[in-house]
């Protein structure tokens, strides 16, 4: 202890044990699956059919969206995830199959069917700035017979995986049975359960290892506003005592972290962004690199240093892009040379 504060020192042989292991392992990625659509151009003019811009797309490009995204972001620390979900017999499901194996991902685990359309987000972009965001997607509830599938594969890789992020947009294949089943599972077999939620199923994931909500998703859950740490205190024991997870992890952008545990006090973390550019796909970042710890034999308290390390790193960048382990590591060992990285009880006024 230093002045009151817990302090995460990260020796370089400590955070190459933890790449190392977490490298080895298998961790699988279940969740609503999205294809995030670029289409860049200029405008020259305004339509005369009505009062908006005419863009001449001149670049177009697909990426991984949704808990695909988690996945990239695993990808960026040099792991490669499996990756379960649904994507719809269409152009973008193909493409979607087609990103994956480009990067040498397993389609095993991805059910394709008529049943609903692949989940896509066009962003169209005019002259370098955001015009307008076309989305096209099922949200409604996937029927047993998918869900029968999308379970037998968990079932399949359970003995070999060390963790699952469960990861949910509410656009239908997160549904509480299916995840109440895949938690029991997961907790028999001795698995890490780490969870990023929506407003819909919030409630559904109990006795997980962590439990990753922000606040705009808490304030909706508990029906009330976060104004300051007094409202985080109340809202997370309001969690655990409702969930009765291991660890939940509050995210709070440029406020940081909150971390609260079962007879433990809560921990704030600072966040750590020298510039934010862009928060998009933060959330998603922080929980790829918070499960990819904990896979690889680091504490809670470790996995959330480096999570927030990383939610930095991405935050800094414009769009949604993955985390580097290159430069998560220079960041972490270079930043702890001249002072301590540490994570902090609130003190009491």
């Amino acid at each position: 202890m230093i002045n009151g504060a817990v302090v995460i020192h990260f020796q370089r042989k400590r955070l190459e044990e933890i790449v190392e292991n977490a490298q080895k392992s298998k961790i699988m990625v279940f969740g609503d699956l999205m294809v995030d659509e670029y289409m860049w151009g200029q405008v020259s003019r305004i339509s005369p059919e009505a009062p908006v811009p005419i863009i001449n797309i001149s670049k177009a490009q697909t990426r991984f969206g949704g808990a695909a995204n988690v996945a990239f972001n695993l990808m960026g620390l040099k792991h490669k995830p499996v990756l379960v979900g649904v994507v719809g017999e269409d152009r973008m499901g193909h493409e979607f199959l087609e990103m994956m194996r480009s990067n040498d991902l397993a389609t095993e685990g991805i059910i394709v069917t008529s049943e609903r359309s692949t989940a896509v987000k066009t962003r169209i972009i005019g002259n370098n700035q955001h015009i307008a965001r076309v989305d096209q997607e099922s949200t409604d509830p996937v029927s047993s017979a998918l869900q029968e599938k999308l379970f037998e594969v968990i079932l399949k890789n359970i003995e070999d995986i060390e963790a699952i992020i469960i990861e949910d947009y509410n656009k239908g294949v997160v549904l509480p049975q299916l995840t109440q089943h895949i938690i029991e599972l997961a907790e028999r077999h001795g698995k890490y359960v780490t969870v990023d939620p929506k407003f819909e199923n919030f409630f559904s994931f109990k006795n997980v290892t962590v439990f990753k909500p922000n606040t705009k998703e808490v304030e909706e859950a508990l029906a009330m506003r976060i104004y300051d740490d007094s409202d985080v205190l109340n809202a997370g024991k309001k969690l655990l005592s409702e969930l009765k997870c291991r660890s939940i992890l509050i995210t709070r952008g440029a406020d940081g972290m909150v971390l609260f545990q079962p007879n433990e006090d809560p921990v704030f973390v600072e966040a750590k962004a020298r510039k934010v550019a862009d928060v998009s796909g933060a959330g998603d970042t922080v929980i790829a690199t918070l499960t990819y710890a904990l896979a690889g034999g680091s504490s809670i308290r470790e996995a959330v240093t480096l999570s927030n390390f990383a939610a930095g790193l991405v935050c800094e960048e414009v769009g949604v892009v993955p985390v580097n382990l290159e430069k998560l590591m220079t960041q972490v060992l270079n930043e702890q040379k001249d002072k301590k990285t540490f994570i902090y009880p609130k003190q009491k006024d």
